[in-house]
């Protein structure tokens, strides 16, 4: 099948051939790097630390980082090609869990000061150190304002008590930027702390077994009596809040376009497979109702991909899109899911099996409605503008 973001296509209105040269180089990365393990990855439940090592080399992750924290400035774009081009390893745990640091990081860039920038920034984009996101927790899912987990002050240290789960690269994350209580109920109670694993007190369970998204390791992680320096607080005291939702907003962004890919893959996949595949005297593409099926899936593909590229060239000029982004991400979670189902309806009995990739996809779709914000918080949010 053609690639979709060869220079004839109609994407091109979106990328420079300084945006081609970045989604060659991490192309050829993966090629070399991930495609020829990421099975035994897949297996293992992780893949080698040294591959944060590896991706900063290259300028993977840091990717739309300020360049004096070690990263490679450049619009939006820059980044949707290098999750475009990672998700190409087709492992969303692969490109989850390398990728943490792109929700771990942006609220301390963006509100944090210039000793815990250099202190928890720099290591991460360097390789040296992996951060992850501690937001949601065991009894509270998407409800991020009623969050349970509190820091105490006590002189010059925050004591914290509570529980996360869900935590993406959390079995070997270094620092773990943190949602927790320091004020009243709801949402501006909250504020957001920088927590070190070698802090004591802070334990993580054993790794959680998910249905999808193997590569990466999820945990829960524990905090009892943890002290944490007051200097390690983000911004302003229960105002953290609002760089959660800040910070949301790339997510879901990112999300829909993880959901676009795995939808491109699964595309892919089958064309190829029905070009190939024999059955009752003829190939799969010389009958008809394989064909439509096909030129479905490719339009849905189409019109969620260029949807979200639109959302994404707003929010690189400045332009919210809550609502837009939130649309974005269930439609292209939507497409998805029915791409996905149809690629393992065309490929059938091999569709459900082990070491197809279209398996793999169907399986790590499933997270991407739920992650970020569950389809019906999305929901919440756009009702909330169009009634």
């Amino acid at each position: 099948m053609e690639d979709a973001f060869s220079t004839k296509s109609s994407y091109q209105q979106y990328f420079s051939k300084a945006h081609d040269r970045v989604r060659k180089a991490v192309r050829e990365f993966i090629n070399k790097e991930v495609k020829p393990f990421i099975d035994d990855w897949e297996e293992a439940g992780e893949f080698p630390r040294d591959m944060y090592k590896k991706a900063a080399e290259v300028g993977i992750l840091g990717m739309g980082f300020p360049e004096e924290l070690g990263g490679t400035s450049g619009d939006i774009f820059f980044q949707v090609v290098t999750t475009e081009e990672l998700m190409r390893a087709g492992s969303g745990g692969f490109t989850s869990g390398l990728g943490s640091l792109n929700i771990a990081l942006p609220p301390l860039v963006a509100f944090g000061t210039d000793e815990q920038k250099q202190k928890f920034v720099a290591p991460v984009l360097a390789g040296e150190k992996i951060a992850a996101l501690g937001i949601t927790e065991p009894g509270g899912g998407s409800d991020v304002a009623n969050l349970k987990t509190t820091a105490r002050a006590d002189g010059d240290f925050y004591l914290v008590n509570g529980s996360k789960t869900f935590i993406t690269s959390g079995a070997r994350a270094d620092q773990l930027t943190c949602a927790v209580r320091t004020g009243p109920e709801g949402a501006h109670g909250i504020s957001l702390l920088v927590i070190e694993r070698s802090t004591p007190g802070y334990s993580v369970s054993s790794k959680l077994k998910k249905t999808g998204w193997w590569a990466s390791d999820t945990v829960e992680i524990f905090f009892d009596d943890c002290r944490v320096p007051r200097a390690n607080l983000i911004g302003q005291e229960n105002q953290g809040f609002f760089a959660i939702m800040t910070n949301f907003q790339q997510e879901r962004l990112a999300l829909a376009i993880m959901a676009n890919m795995t939808a491109r893959l699964a595309l892919e996949e089958s064309v190829d497979y029905a070009k190939k595949r024999q059955a009752f005297g003829k190939k799969l593409n010389g009958f008809q109702v394989t064909r439509h099926k096909l030129v479905d899936m490719a339009t849905l593909v189409e019109a969620s991909t260029e949807f979200t590229y639109r959302v994404a060239a707003k929010i690189g000029a400045g332009v919210d899109q809550l609502k837009e982004v939130s649309m974005a991400k269930n439609f292209a979670c939507m497409v998805s899911d029915k791409v996905t189902y149809d690629a393992v309806q065309i490929f059938g009995g091999y569709g459900y099996m082990r070491g197809y990739l279209v398996e793999r996809l169907y399986r790590d779709n499933r997270i991407l409605s739920i992650g970020g914000g569950t389809t019906e918080i999305m929901k919440e949010i756009i009702s909330s503008f169009v009634m």
